[in-house]
């Protein structure tokens, strides 16, 4: 019997790229379509919760199982890159990426085409998480 060679473009290319979680405030989520494809324009392939579970922000599932879920994509990801202010969601999950040694970058967000990174100690906090800066740094 013959049987047929499949053959695809999509067996052509590399399949080693990184993998980086997106750690974005709820008040910044407008700008996850622009995150991820500034993350693809830098060769890595975005974990973005905001696109994967877009539907979270309608509280259709419970919100332990959303955190549940974003933590496990923390752990599995090679780095972390934190986009804009960061909130005690984010801060979260920066404490989860440094306990699991996890490469942490940060950007700022000034328009939607314009993304830069920054250093740690220049990175924005939401109020109700300024107290907490030095976590940034330990």
């Amino acid at each position: 019997m013959n049987i047929p060679k499949f053959s695809h473009e999509a067996l052509l290319v590399d399949g080693t790229r990184q993998l980086v979680y997106t750690a974005i405030s709820k008040h910044y989520f407008y700008f996850r379509m622009h995150i991820s494809k500034y993350v693809l324009q830098q060769g890595s392939v975005p974990l973005n919760p905001f696109m994967l579970f877009d539907y979270f922000l309608l509280d259709g599932v419970d919100r332990d199982f959303v955190r549940s879920a974003n933590n496990s994509i923390v752990l599995r990801a090679d780095q972390i890159w934190v986009f804009g202010p960061i909130s005690n969601g984010v801060l979260a999950e920066i404490m989860l990426a440094k306990k699991a040694h996890k490469p942490i970058l940060y950007f700022a967000i000034e328009k939607p085409n314009k993304i830069f990174s920054i250093l740690e100690n220049v990175v924005e906090m939401e109020s109700e998480v300024e107290q907490f800066r030095s976590i940034l740094c330990s």
